[in-house]
């Protein structure tokens, strides 16, 4: 099993290409189900959790081809896929797939809609709480999907087509929303979803969308009314740029010092996050080529967080921002609003010398003068590479165990941090 070893204590210089968001190009990638022509998706990244999902929507029938690469393309920049559902041979999407992939389960909207019938195994994925699929299931029923639960399988019909409706989310719900727009793409009438989520990568699903001929108004609000129409065609889509990515990269930087580049992102899918990163005394600049980010040497300052559903905190990028205070000159108090289990990085940064202390949803980080390498393990994708943010700045070497977790989320990451000066390194086996 891989590992990653860290040398810590060198600043960061010089420039990190952005890659694709993954939470927008899985959405993006089920959506190719909802239409015999073709998708071409662009700017998709190479994760692991994109070849799951290959392997998922390829057991429905959907043929695929990942373009070659292009003049100036290296292997951390995005690539090309086109997807064809011309002919769906399955409607199961079975366990030893979907439980790999907790994402993998919204495949059950486009089948319902399009096939009239779906049978998906209940998901899988990070452990970092129950998260339930109750409100993905209410958004199918609320558009006439019949709904059974039956040995770990959940099982949606709806023979003579889905009908628009009212969805009224009790709480934001990204995956809900996904499923909600592609369900009540085809659907027959308008379906109006209330609360629902705001994030980029929902606006960016129904662009998509749009662009195959889908009738969608509101999408990036917390009301979306969609029209429903009789079929949708392909379409070119470019994945919009990786916010966490950009926010996990940008927090390394002021971990350690230095000066990057992130380039081909956008600030204003992360103003919270920079703004959080501002107080803390980083210096953040704008322009066409990206996010500069730098820090000087001065000391890093306290900062309390809440994680909250966008534009609030991300809770994606909660254990990044823990990592950070860990240096901070002060204490600091970080509330996760979102998920709960989601501290189990706390333990592994304690073991470089971290002082964190929980309260319910509440973390109390107290800075300290310096962490020291150690082996760590590594929990889940977000806990992952919070571990690397604190190895680059412990004294010493760091080795993080289970790197398998980083793969699913973050492309070529010891590539991109070693080109900046970061002594990082891959251990096979």
């Amino acid at each position: 099993m891989d590992r990653i070893r860290i040398i810590g204590g060198a600043p960061l210089h010089g420039a990190i290409p952005i890659s694709g968001a993954k939470n927008a190009a899985l959405p993006l990638m089920i959506a190719s189900l909802l239409t015999e022509d073709t998708l071409e998706l662009t700017n998709v990244p190479r994760l692991a959790d994109i070849n799951s999902l290959l392997r998922i929507l390829g057991n429905h029938g959907v043929d695929y081809t990942i373009a070659g690469k292009r003049p100036g393309q290296t292997a951390e920049t995005g690539q090309t896929i086109r997807l064809s559902a011309r002919h769906i041979i399955d409607t199961t999407a079975p366990y030893e797939l979907v439980s790999t992939m907790r994402a993998s389960f919204w495949v059950i909207a486009p089948l319902v809609a399009r096939i009239g019938e779906a049978r998906v195994s209940m998901p899988g994925g990070c452990a970092i709480g129950t998260r339930p699929v109750d409100l993905l299931i209410m958004a199918l029923e609320r558009l006439g999907a019949e709904i059974e639960i039956d040995r770990g399988y959940v099982i949606a019909r709806a023979p003579k087509g889905l009908r628009g409706g009212e969805i009224a989310f009790p709480k934001v719900t990204v995956g809900g929303t996904h499923v909600a727009l592609m369900a009540a793409a085809l659907a027959d009438g308008v379906t109006v979803i209330d609360n629902a989520a705001r994030e980029p990568e929902v606006a960016d699903l129904a662009a998509c969308l749009i662009k195959m001929g889908a009738k969608i108004a509101g999408a990036g609000t917390s009301r979306i009314v969609v029209e429903g129409v009789s079929r949708l065609h392909g379409a070119t889509h470019e994945v919009l740029p990786d916010r966490i990515e950009t926010g996990t990269y940008a927090m390394a930087v002021a971990m350690t010092g230095g000066d990057v580049l992130l380039q081909n992102t956008r600030p204003e899918l992360l103003e919270s996050a920079l703004e959080v990163l501002r107080r803390a005394g980083t210096d953040i600049v704008a322009s066409n080529e990206g996010i500069r980010v730098r820090r000087n040497g001065a000391a890093i300052a306290p900062v309390d967080v809440t994680t909250d559903p966008y534009p609030g905190f991300p809770t994606d990028l909660q254990a990044q921002i823990m990592a950070l205070m860990t240096r901070a000159k002060g204490t600091s108090r970080i509330r996760e609003t979102i998920f709960e289990n989601r501290f189990m990085h706390v333990q592994e940064l304690a073991r470089l010398g971290a002082r964190i202390r929980l309260d319910g949803d509440c973390a109390l980080v107290e800075g300290v003068e310096r962490l020291k390498g150690a082996p760590v393990m590594a929990t889940d994708l977000r806990a992952s590479v919070s571990l690397v943010i604190a190895g680059l700045a412990a004294e010493g070497e760091t080795t993080i165990n289970r790197v398998y977790h980083l793969d699913r989320g973050f492309e070529a990451l010891e590539v991109k941090l070693g080109r900046c000066g970061a002594q990082i390194e891959r251990l096979r086996g």
